[in-house]
């Protein structure tokens, strides 16, 4: 397994917002999570993203336990093993789309050329090998996005997590996004949890999970 956790309860005062989940994925795995807004999916999401820490559970990705890392440790698993993709895509301004997806590659510390190599590769890939000197206020809505996914892909992470991905989109850029994630995992073998609110999306998964008051359930209930 790529991702394992287990008992994983998370509380912010007096509100429990994570009530003893349970979750794991394979390689080249692509899960949905679904639920209503204040079910705990962001919040779970961050979890096993290593953004937040539970009240108590366990988590293991890529045969690490990531719990027990210290801050600068941590830091530098999520940076090689963990990528991000959120609705807002948060690409840097100031620089160009080439620019943008190697800056997680720099921190790694990855020569200029190395880093350059890669962020050339994963742009073509995503469909952006025309448009690598341009800055996101250059770039459409879905290019942006694209960017967002290269950069989430650089140091070639064990999985990557999108937060609503395509919640900002038009309906025709939203289908080419959701098409992207999966020619990935078929070219990438990527794994890649998905937190959605969007059915459609949720269809295309190899396995949607459905949150409800913090836990897992069946749609039904």
């Amino acid at each position: 397994m790529i991702i394992q956790a287990t008992g994983i309860q998370k509380s912010f005062g007096t509100l429990k917002v994570l009530r003893g989940i349970d979750f794991s994925a394979e390689k080249g795995e692509v899960v949905s999570i679904m639920g209503a807004s204040g079910a705990g999916k962001s919040t779970l999401l961050q979890i096993l993203g290593t953004l937040s820490t539970p009240d108590s559970g366990t988590l293991n990705i890529d045969g690490q336990d990531v719990l027990a890392l210290r801050s600068d440790a941590l830091s530098s698993f999520r940076n090689l093993k963990i990528g991000f993709v959120f609705q807002f895509h948060h690409l840097l301004p100031e620089f160009t789309a080439l620019e943008n997806v190697m800056i997680p590659a720099f921190i790694a510390g990855d020569s200029n050329a190395l880093a350059k190599e890669k962020a050339l590769r994963l742009l073509t890939t995503v469909g952006l090998g025309e448009r690598l000197s341009h800055k996101p206020s250059e770039l459409s809505g879905g290019e942006q996005q694209r960017v967002a996914i290269a950069r989430a892909l650089v140091n070639s992470p064990a999985v990557v997590f999108a937060d609503e991905p395509s919640g900002n989109l038009d309906s025709a850029t939203k289908a080419e996004i959701h098409s992207l994630f999966f020619r990935l995992r078929d070219e990438l073998s990527q794994t890649i949890i998905i937190v959605t609110h969007d059915p459609e999306l949720a269809r295309m998964c190899d396995r949607s999970l459905f949150m409800k008051d913090g836990q897992f359930v069946t749609p039904t209930q």
